[in-house]
């Protein structure tokens, strides 16, 4: 997986960040597909600086309805329209998401030439195929918030050709078959079960993308374990008090949650448009002085999951 953050300030946009929006790209080896994750105000603009397309994307996954999380959604959803797009699109969010879209196109005489499905989501599962589950839980800010924990499958082994070969297995299609663990019969009459032939599955990776939010219990159990957590950090240490009567977070309890819950590496994002590159660069610092595998986004940032 591929993370690409399009925006990254808290509240309102600044010279060189925009608000908040991430892009998914899952780069899985059987579908394609972008996955976005809030879209602020400007969102498309700043796809327009990319080279994601519009067209690709397949869902959008909103925290809440907070404009700086919020306000690209109409913009974005119209110009994939008039771009002639027709892939499906389906929307994830809080209750109230599908009134704010719907109202949108409503009043501005607008519409999507592609099928367009809304879902009101509430805490459990709110998708699952057979390559990722998405989990959502609330979290604890003024409005209704959630934190998404995405999951993909676990891989299959990789096959041992040589000792098949060397087991008198002709490379083809029966390969396929023991791949998938599958038993075959020889023309000799041997059996041979492919999967003892396997390596052990290789783990699928997890991320946990989480919307605003002050400490709480469930962002413990939706980051567990996680491979990223994507964690705003909107104050520093000294503001903690203030950040948290807003429902937010300093970098320190960003860092504390990604120590505690194990986390292999920490993203932290939704800054504070008070903080130049001089005060970025000191919520860095006190993020590692807890959490060392701490990084602070920007946007147009690339991260490998």
């Amino acid at each position: 997986m591929e993370l690409f953050f399009l925006g990254t300030s808290a509240g309102v946009p600044t010279r060189t960040r925009n608000v908040t929006s991430i892009l998914l790209d899952l780069q899985h080896p059987t579908r394609s597909g972008l996955w976005m994750f809030d879209c602020g105000e400007g969102t498309q603009h700043q796809l327009l600086r990319t080279a994601a397309h519009p067209g690709k994307l397949d869902k959008i996954f909103i925290t809440h309805l907070h404009g700086d999380h919020l306000f690209g959604l109409p913009g974005l959803l119209c110009s994939r329209s008039m771009a002639g797009n027709i892939q499906p699109l389906t929307i994830y969010g809080p209750p109230g998401i599908r009134a704010f879209v719907e109202t949108s196109l409503r009043i501005s005489g607008s519409w999507t030439d592609y099928p367009l499905e809304i879902i009101e989501i509430k805490p459990g599962v709110v998708f699952k195929d057979d390559a990722y589950t998405v989990t959502a839980a609330a979290l604890n800010h003024p409005v209704e918030c959630y934190g998404f924990r995405i999951e993909e499958r676990d891989k299959p082994g990789a096959l041992d050709g040589a000792a098949l070969i060397a087991a008198g297995v002709p490379f083809g299609p029966l390969f396929q078959q023991l791949k998938r663990g599958e038993s075959i019969t020889l023309e000799d009459g041997r059996t041979i079960n492919g999967a003892a032939y396997l390596s052990p599955p290789r783990p699928g990776k997890k991320l946990a993308i989480f919307g605003d939010t002050a400490p709480c219990e469930n962002a413990l159990a939706l980051a567990q374990g996680v491979d990223l957590l994507v964690h705003e950090a909107t104050l520093e240490v000294a503001m903690e008090e203030k950040a948290n009567s807003r429902g937010h977070s300093s970098t320190h309890q960003a860092a504390r949650l990604a120590r505690d819950a194990q986390v292999k590496k920490l993203i932290v994002t939704h800054v504070s448009s008070r903080y130049d590159a001089e005060g970025c660069a000191m919520l860095l610092a006190e993020c590692r002085a807890l959490f060392a595998d701490s990084q602070l986004a920007e946007d147009f940032a690339t991260v490998r999951v």
